[in-house]
């Protein structure tokens, strides 16, 4: 019971986290735009994909779970 109450402890600190991101998104306006992401606009289509915002998301979260793995 107790991995169990674990899991739901960090399923709710994803979704404060996750809260958080949205509610101050308009605040980090640069996050979403570093360089290296890919913006592609054309005439009738538009593609973004979010490379290196993806990669420092990515190396964030990897080093929050290796801190909390060592405990």
């Amino acid at each position: 019971m107790t991995s169990i109450g674990r899991m739901l402890i960090l399923f709710g600190i994803f979704f404060i986290v996750l809260g958080a991101a949205f509610t101050l998104g308009s605040k980090l306006s640069w996050f979403g735009h570093l360089p290296g992401d890919i913006y592609i606009q054309k005439k009738d289509v538009t593609f973004f994909f979010p490379f290196t915002t993806s990669i420092l998301i990515s190396l964030v979260l990897s080093i929050i779970l290796m801190l909390l793995r060592r405990r």
